[in-house]
């Protein structure tokens, strides 16, 4: 009887062991990726922005402002990958579209955000 208890502790231990290993996975993940997706949000909170107030700004002074946010949060934004179109006097479409690399060890994920606003122009 006693050796059927022994087993069995040693079995708790393993499944402790790789209960921690994932949980230690989860959060290394989550410290790495969870950054990333702030900057995302307010890099897309942005584009909102600019897109809301589009009818006092022209696409010069928009384009400023969008590519000083993404500087400003360490985002690999580049000119070529943000569109600003305005239909006449209607309305105006911004998109963004970039990659970041989130590194890990001995892998790099390539996370694309693809961020779009269209709003009436007052």
């Amino acid at each position: 009887m006693s050796r059927f208890r022994r087993n069995q502790a040693g079995e708790g231990q393993l499944g402790c062991v790789i209960g921690l290993i994932i949980l230690i996975a989860a959060g290394f993940t989550a410290y790495k990726m969870i950054p990333v997706k702030v900057k995302a949000a307010e890099l897309r909170q942005e584009i909102v922005d600019e897109a809301k107030s589009a009818g006092l700004r022209n696409d010069k002074e928009i384009r400023a402002n969008i590519m000083n946010k993404a500087q400003e949060l360490g985002l690999p934004l580049e000119d070529k990958n943000l569109l600003i179109a305005r239909t006449g006097n209607a309305s105006i479409r911004v998109e963004a579209n970039y990659v970041v690399p989130v590194e890990f060890p001995g892998y790099t994920y390539m996370w694309e955000f693809e961020h779009k606003a269209q709003n009436p122009i007052f």
